[in-house]
């Protein structure tokens, strides 16, 4: 404590330099839309008086507004929803740089971190990008970074953590029509994330992705992700430590349906290209309408449940390479008023798995397919409680699939012209007990 008191009263506070009502006129902003705004607002950063409160206006950036934490001390940007930043440069709009080294673990925490960097803000203003390579917002070895109630749009990537980040909250934003990803985890050490209630559409990149890095704890839920072509991409790629612990829940995600489109991608290989990471969780979400709705490959510990999902244009879900893969009560099927019958094949396959657990999943109406849900070479899966309806050809298909149980499932074709389908077919394989 001792120690912790004489810290403090080593470090001048710049924000006690200025009169509480700093503001813009203190400073010359002009915000007028014409005039560059760049060196007025970095001189107010600068001068650490840290509520950078930016009233209506149009605020004209060419260089990266750069808020060196360490420097300036605890600083929030923030607006009531009429401030505009038009980014005309190359970089991020604002960029957050800390030092925390640390993780999340308040041991590792430096007290000039919580001293000068906590929970560095942004909030109720809205960035446009203006440049081929603007960015939004970026940070760097940050702690607690809030992003709330923030639109970027038009620019590169809208917010992009690199290096290392603990602890960022994402709340309540909109994130549209940008050229790279909404939310991009760029090779980051990153534990603990938080994107809640927010809109990420048409962002050519990807909604939210997360590639290689070392990353925990990604919460999605509550949100709108759309028409991103990978509205959620999580690769681990050739990172030794990958990605793991994310949950996905309560949200939208659908639309684009463009070639390797998907909503869901989970990629857990390790650098060897072994099936490695894992603790998905995806819940209660609507989706739909992409080429491949849910895709897992190379992962361990999955649970999919709660999800309605349609309109896969090639799958429903495709899980590959993967272990411990459990598949509960999902309704995978066709909305009459949807029209998708010559445009999605809705396909559930599961290829080169092993110890697999679907129970109560419904699938409907799988096209052009050999069957409903396909096992392809897996191993110890338990098949029950099933629902597999209409879907050509037949309704399971186990292929090459050894020491599994399948059993109590309801399979049925009503369709005109089935006469040739089959309940359940099996080919090869070994040490199986199956009953429809």
């Amino acid at each position: 404590m001792g120690w912790a008191v004489g810290a403090d009263t080593m470090w001048h506070d710049p924000a006690l330099d200025w009169q509480l009502d700093a503001n813009i006129q203190t400073f010359q902003v002009s915000r007028d839309g014409k005039h560059d705004d760049t060196i007025a607002l970095q001189r107010m950063i600068d001068s650490g008086i840290g509520s950078i409160h930016l009233p209506r206006g149009t605020y004209r950036i060419t260089k990266p507004l750069v808020v060196n934490l360490d420097k300036v001390g605890v600083t929030s940007i923030v607006g009531d929803g009429t401030a505009r930043i038009m980014m005309e440069g190359a970089g991020p709009a604002i960029k957050f740089v800390g030092t925390h080294e640390g993780s999340a673990d308040p041991k590792t925490v430096k007290e000039n971190v919580w001293r000068k960097q906590r929970m560095p803000l942004v909030e109720g203003i809205e960035i446009v990008g203006q440049h081929n390579e603007a960015d939004g917002i970026e940070a760097v070895r940050t702690m607690q970074l809030t992003i709330s109630r923030v639109v970027i749009r038009h620019v590169r990537h809208a917010v992009h953590l690199t290096e290392r980040n603990r602890n960022v909250a994402i709340l309540g934003c909109h994130f549209y029509e940008n050229r790279g990803v909404g939310v991009y985890l760029d090779d980051v050490n990153l534990h603990q994330i938080n994107i809640t209630g927010s809109h990420i559409s048409y962002n050519q990149g990807g909604g939210v992705v997360s590639y290689k890095g070392n990353t925990r704890n990604i919460q999605i839920s509550g949100c709108d992700i759309e028409a991103n072509v990978q509205n959620v991409m999580i690769d681990s790629g050739d990172a030794k430590y990958g990605t793991a612990e994310v949950a996905i829940t309560g949200c939208t995600l659908q639309h684009s349906g463009g070639p390797n489109s998907a909503n869901v991608r989970y990629v857990g290989a390790d650098p060897a290209g072994e099936r490695c990471w894992g603790l998905v969780t995806i819940a209660n979400n609507i989706i739909s309408d992409v080429e491949t709705n849910i895709d897992i490959q190379k992962a361990r510990d999955v649970v999919v449940t709660g999800n309605t999902i349609s309109s896969g244009y090639k799958y429903n879900l495709r899980v590959e390479d993967s272990s411990n893969v459990v598949i509960g009560a999902n309704a995978m099927g066709r909305n009459a008023p949807y029209k998708d019958d010559d445009t999605c094949d809705n396909l559930v396959l599961f290829r080169n798995c092993d110890d697999g657990t679907v129970n109560g999943l419904h699938v409907h109406r799988v096209l052009r397919a050999e069957a409903g849900i396909i096992l392809d070479r897996c191993r110890r899966f338990h098949v029950t409680g099933c629902t597999v309806l209409d879907c050509d050809n037949a309704g399971i298909l186990l292929k090459d699939v050894n020491d599994s149980l399948v059993s109590g499932n309801l399979l049925s074709n009503k369709i005109e012209g089935s006469e040739n389908w089959q309940a359940l077919k099996v080919v090869g394989g070994q040490g199986n007990v199956v009953a429809p």
